[in-house]
This record gives C-alpha cells, sequence and structure tokens, in this order.
C-alpha cells in the first residue's frame, strides 16, 4: 500500500502512540505500506519552515528505511515562502508540498494560493491541502481552528487544471455534492483518513471516481488500523481496491 497521509514530530497538544519515526516505520511495514507522504507537525506552528523541512528530510532519510516520501511545508504569509519551495524541490528533492491554510492564516482566495499552486505546477509538484487536522471538538480551547473554508477551490483551480491536488481530511466538512465538484475541478484526489460511517468507502465511490480516491491513514494522530478497517468493512472489489491502496498513489509520484 501506498500511505497518502502521514505525519512526523510531535502533535503539539498530546503524546500519540507511535509518534516516534522508527515506530511509526515499523507500523506501516507490518500494514503492508510500502511508502507514504509525510509532512511534520512541527508544520502548524513553527515559523522556521526551512528548518522544519530540512528536518523532515533528514528524518526521513535516516530513519524512513527506504519508506518515507517528505512532503515539506510551506507558508505563503511568510516573506521567504517562494524560497521555501525552491529547497523543497531543488534541496531536499522532495516529490510535493503539505499546506494548512487553517493554522497559517490565508484563505484560498487570495493571490498568494493561486501563485503558490502556479508555482508548484511549474515545477511538477505535487500539492496536498488538509482541510483540518483535528475535530473541532477536542481542540484546545486556546487553540481553535476551523476547517479550511474550500468554497473558493473549485474556482482556484480551473487555472491549473493539471495539477494533482491532494485534499486530506477532508469528508468531514466537504461531503456529497461539493465533493463531486471538485473531484470534476481539477486534478483533485481525496484520502480515506476522514471518511466515516459504515460502507463509508462505498459511498464515496458513488460521489467521486474511484480514481481519484487514495488510501491516508493520517498516522500517528489515528490509529493507522482504522484505515485499513474501513477497506475491509467496505464491498469494493479488487480492481477498486488495487486502484485506492496503491496504483491512483503510483501514477501520481510517475506523472510529468
Amino acid at each position: 500500500m501506498i500511505d497518502v497521509n502521514v505525519s512526523l514530530s510531535r502533535w503539539p497538544f498530546r503524546r500519540l502512540p507511535d509518534d516516534k519515526t522508527h515506530r511509526l516505520v515499523s507500523k506501516l511495514k507490518s500494514a503492508g505500506v510500502t511508502h507514504a507522504f509525510a509532512g511534520s507537525f512541527d508544520a502548524l506552528l513553527h515559523k522556521d519552515v526551512a528548518a522544519v523541512n530540512s528536518r523532515l528530510a533528514d528524518e526521513c532519510k535516516t530513519h524512513g528505511d527506504g519508506l518515507l516520501l517528505p512532503f515539506g511545508c510551506v507558508n505563503p504569509m511568510l516573506p521567504d515562502w517562494r524560497e521555501d519551495v525552491r529547497r523543497c524541490h531543488e534541496t531536499h528533492h522532495m516529490r510535493g508540498i503539505r499546506l494548512h491554510p487553517n493554522y497559517h492564516g490565508y484563505t484560498l482566495d487570495q493571490p498568494e494560493f493561486a501563485e503558490l499552486l502556479a508555482l508548484a505546477a511549474s515545477r511538477n509538484l505535487i500539492v496536498q491541502l488538509s482541510v483540518m487536522m483535528e475535530d473541532e471538538r477536542t481542540q484546545h480551547p486556546l487553540l481553535q481552528v476551523p476547517a479550511v473554508d474550500t468554497s473558493p477551490l473549485a474556482e482556484v483551480l480551473k487555472q491549473h487544471p493539471d495539477l494533482p491536488l491532494i485534499l486530506l481530511n477532508s469528508q468531514r466538512d466537504i461531503r456529497g455534492e461539493a465533493l463531486t465538484n471538485l473531484a470534476v475541478s481539477g486534478n483533485t484526489y481525496f484520502d480515506i483518513a476522514m471518511q466515516e460511517s459504515i460502507g463509508g468507502l462505498t459511498k464515496l465511490t458513488n460521489l467521486v471516481p474511484y480514481e481519484r480516491i487514495l488510501f491516508g491513514s493520517h498516522a500517528p494522530f489515528f490509529y493507522h488500523e482504522s484505515a485499513t478497517l474501513k477497506l475491509q468493512e467496505s464491498n469494493l472489489g479488487e480492481t477498486i481496491r488495487q486502484a485506492i491502496t496503491v496504483d491512483n498513489a503510483s501514477k501520481l509520484l510517475h506523472q510529468k
């Protein structure tokens, strides 16, 4: 399997099981994961993004055992963000970047976001956008972070129809027709980490093409087993299961 949604370092508000890289890698391997797109929890609140990305790249190289693929953070509200994109691509040789608009204080209709997408497209980078990291009901009272408002996204994506954009942790906030509209607005993909309810993946395939669905666990914030159980309890068939767990992400990695 290819897991498109894991994070390294420490969640700011509590210790998580498997928040040490070697333990997370061991858990992923035992679940049959061969590659994982890895961001960093440090990206949420640290201002020194360059240092966050450097640590992420080093951690993946040193302890990832060939399994972890680093996805660096870019915050377009910081003055040197274009250089951060360059470093992710040229210095760290990352395959993509991961964005946290709600933690970094910008909206998807701001010109900086459109410029960031254009710059990522010019460098053939995959863009991951985390809609939320944590259910608002369990957030620390001094740090309430609402989900990203994705209503402007469909219009923005029309300007970048070939840019691979992965929405992480999205289905708790984006549902029904809104998911379908985003799927047809660009080269947009959805992970399964926050797809809930019995038969949730089957329901998701009724809203978006299965070719746009990716296996993502949001580990270690969520137990990795919760994502694999979603596969087991949904009657997807081998073709769709193979696409979601391996083929769709593999094609993204090899897009030119």
